[in-house]
This record gives structure tokens, sequence and C-alpha cells, in this order.
């Protein structure tokens, strides 16, 4: 494992009431230790035993305390906080705080949070041995566990009441420790997504193209987060000026017939293509061999030809992966989407208006609708990154299952 196998990671540390929230300090400085950016949540219960202060100085960010707090509110409210983070681990989890996450309650800030999340949730129980064993409590967990929030411990042992057996919460290390493996485990672990970004180069002559102003930066997004959680990936890029994401495997390309056979060597052996790249519709019909000279003439004229379609290529192949398709369109933005996926034969398209100077090529912020044959899916305004990650969530928890149903 890396020295730092959370950098570039976002945790959010919640700390409800119980005499082990003095440990939550060091969390945090473990998770810094591991890489991960953390911000805190604590509980009113939680600040009768540490002080925000102490945490905030640790974590270098303000911790937040309350729902209301309009400055907070202003800055990052639950909402934001909820898109901001990769993971959530509550530690120390009380008794109190396990209950009302399994009743779906939101009536403070960090469950109101983990209500919002669009991340995995960690919990760490922390607890009187008799409060642990208790039925409600056990019934609680498995509630809990079986909607897929992760449960770390509880340890045995010695008891600040005097008491002697479950309900320890396991230490910072170890919790921090397996922050860092299930993000190296992943949900994807054993899958293959081949991911294509970025633009393509159309030649009309040794020093002259045709392409568009795709960054690339949405492709590279998707790559990092399906690596994150496991997938192995073969990212397909046309030029861009982006750093590879680690573990990526690259093959680059210039122009869309590049695209379309690197593609094909590698489509049916993976679980999920996602088409991110801005493919040239068209190219020129004939490459002058040698570069143009200008001439006295006002006009030139270059004969276009239609590329091949690379994503409706795959969507095609008779033993075909899970096919994830990209709208970027300036009007009509989601009827235009909805076409494009049954004209292509798609199981999702990605919506973006690339009009909104905003989320268009080349910022690094998006906006964008996942639309299936079922349902449209809004994600708001966010970093590319983080909108990876939720795309690369909804294809692993509700497309990937559904596809492989069939």
């Amino acid at each position: 494992m890396s020295t730092q196998p959370l950098t570039h990671k976002q945790i959010l540390v919640g700390v409800s009431g119980g005499i082990a929230a003095y440990k939550s300090a060091e969390l945090v400085r473990r998770l810094q230790d591991l890489g991960a950016e953390v911000r805190v949540v604590m509980t009113p219960a939680a600040q009768e035993f540490i002080t925000p202060l102490t945490l905030q100085a640790l974590s270098g960010n303000p911790v937040h305390t309350d729902m209301l707090d309009h400055n907070a509110e202003a800055a990052m409210g639950h909402i934001e906080l909820a898109r901001w983070a990769d993971a959530i681990i509550i530690a120390p989890a009380s008794a109190d705080v396990i209950a009302r996450l399994a009743q779906g309650q939101g009536n403070d800030l960090l469950t109101t949070v983990c209500l919002a999340r669009r991340c995995d949730l960690l919990i760490a129980p922390a607890m009187n041995q008799a409060m642990w064993s208790h039925q409600a409590t056990q019934a609680n967990l498995k509630t809990l566990v079986e909607r897929g929030v992760i449960q770390l411990g509880p340890a045995s042992g010695g008891q600040a009441c005097g008491d002697v057996g479950m309900g320890r919460m396991e230490e910072p290390g170890e919790l921090a420790q397996a922050v860092a493996e299930h993000f190296q485990a992943g949900t994807l672990a054993g899958r293959h997504f081949v991911i294509t970004a970025g633009p393509t180069r159309e030649a009309i002559d040794p020093v002259r193209y045709i392409s568009n102003h795709s960054s690339g930066k949405m492709g590279y997004a998707l790559a990092q987060a399906a690596i994150d959680q496991g997938a192995r990936v073969t990212l397909i890029s046309g030029p861009t000026n982006i750093p590879v994401p680690p573990k990526a495997e690259l093959i680059n390309i210039i122009s869309a017939e590049d695209m379309l056979a690197a593609a094909m060597s590698v489509a049916e052996s993976c679980d999920v293509f996602i088409g991110s790249a801005a493919v040239a519709d068209f190219r020129p019909a004939h490459v002058a061999t040698q570069k143009m000279k200008k001439t006295s003439a006002d006009t030139m004229t270059i004969e276009m030809v239609k590329n091949p379609d690379v994503i409706a290529t795959i969507a095609k192949l008779q033993s075909r992966p899970l096919v994830v398709g990209f709208a970027a369109e300036t009007e009509h933005v989601i009827e235009y989407a909805k076409a494009k996926r049954e004209r292509k034969q798609l199981d999702m398209v990605i919506a973006n208006n690339v009009a909104d100077q905003r989320i268009g090529f080349n910022s690094d912020d998006n906006a964008v609708t996942l639309i299936t044959a079922e349902q449209e899916h809004p994600l708001a305004l966010a970093s590319k990154a983080q909108l990876a990650r939720e795309i690369i969530h909804f294809i692993s928890n509700h497309l990937l299952s559904a596809y492989e149903k069939e």
C-alpha cells in the first residue's frame, strides 16, 4: 500500500456524543497522514466531550456543528458538504446516532449530511457493552449494514464506566487504515472499464488539422474515479495536456479512426465502455501529403466525409459491454440526449449544456443529467472530479447490476 493511499481523497469525519470522542482528534491526524483532506461535523453531544476548536486546529478547516448556521450555509451548507465528501466516517458512532440513522432521521447536521450523501458511509460504534448488546441496537445496525453502511468494530475491552466487554471504539490508526483499504478494494474490484477522452484531430495536411475544444478533463476524472473504486481502466485518449491517472492503461490516439481501432481492440473484454471523448463527426476526404501553400484565392473548399461512430459501433457488438455515452448539446439538451441514447442503443447517456460557459469545454466544473431508459437523474453543478465520482457510483450501483440481470 502506498504511504499516502488517501491522497486527493476528501473525508468527512462525523463525531457523535461519547467518551471516545477524544479519539476523533487522533483519527483526523491519522487520515491526514494518509493524504486525506479532512472536514469534521460534530453533534451537540459530541461538543460536550471535545471542543470544535481542537478539531478545527487539527483539520485546518472550520468544524461544522449547526445545520442552521447561516455563515456555514452560505459557504458550504449540508447539501454541499455531503457532495464534497468522498467518504463519511462517524467515529464514535453512538447508539443514539446509529438509531437515528436507521430511522432515516435528519434532525441535526450529521444525520442530514448522511441522508444527503452520495458517497459511502462508515461507522465505528462506541458505547457501553450493555447498550451494544441490546436487541434494538443490533437491529439498527443490521438495518444500516443491509443498506450498505460499512461497520468498523467495535472492539472488546475495558470501558470508561468500568465494565468490560464489546463496545470500545476501534483505535484511530486502525480506522484510518480501514478507510484507506476501502478505497483500494473498491466496489468495482475485478471490473474493466474502457473510457475514451479528449478530442480527435482530423488531418488536413502534415501541419493542419480540424479539431474541437474538448480538454479531456471529464474523461480523465471518470478514469480516476473508476480506479478509486477498484476498477481496471483502459483510457483511450486524444491529445490533451492532463496528467494520466496513476494505474490507468493509456492508449494514445489522434483521429476518430484511431479511436475506433483502439476501442474495438478492448471493447469485448471490458464490462463498461464510457465514450466521453469529443469525436469529430467528419474528416477531410483527402489529406495532402505536403503542407498546402497559400494561394491568391479568397476561399478554400475542403471536402469532408463522415467519420465512423465509435460508441454506436461498440453498442452494436454482439458481445457488448454496458455502454455509456455523452451528449454535449447547446439547445434542447434533454430532448436531443434522449434521442441520441435511443438512436445509438446506449444504456445511458450523460447530457450537458456546453453553451453554458460555466460548464462548457475546458471548464473545471460541470452539471449533467444521467438519462437511462427508465429515468432522468440530474447532478447539480460541481467539480468534474466530484461529478465523475457520482457518475461511477451510479453506474456501479444502479446500472451495472441491472444490465447483468438482463
